[in-house]
């Protein structure tokens, strides 16, 4: 009877962390219009969908441009804000006519993904004049 309850009670408790995970994906298409950097990848310019991989808890993503038939997986870390994101969005840091994905957030969540300043981000920043966000929307998938 122990082992049936016990049994029972890990198979709930799997249920609740995979239910706990499809809650916290992250599904979400953007056309970018201008070529930008993600880690030390360059992108060109597009249509992008971007998903959560679940693997182990962690918060890995995958970015995809179909069009151009390129795949990158990178791992940002969490971002939080005081206040609910009004809309689904993408934030790059702008250089000049250099961008690099920021920030991830959808809309209703005070919770985001964040990238951190790559190498190449960082001596573009000390070598230009400060960086301006530019707002990609996007949508949810």
């Amino acid at each position: 009877m122990k082992r049936q309850i016990v049994s029972l009670l890990g198979v709930f408790g799997l249920l609740l962390v995979a239910a706990c995970a499809s809650a916290q994906s992250l599904k979400v298409s953007a056309n970018v219009p201008f070529n930008f950097v993600v880690d030390k990848a360059t992108l060109p310019a597009g249509a992008y969908s971007i998903d959560a991989i679940s693997s182990s808890g962690s918060k890995t993503l995958l970015i995809q441009n179909r069009d151009a038939r390129i795949q990158m997986v990178t791992l940002p870390n969490s971002a939080e804000s005081l206040h609910p994101s009004s809309s689904t969005c993408l934030v790059f840091h702008r250089y000049g006519d250099r961008y690099f994905l920021a920030q991830i957030w959808v809309a209703g969540n005070n919770s985001g993904r964040q990238f951190r300043m790559s190498r190449h981000e960082t001596e573009v920043a000390t070598n230009t004049q400060p960086a301006q966000d530019v707002i990609v929307l996007a949508s949810l998938r």
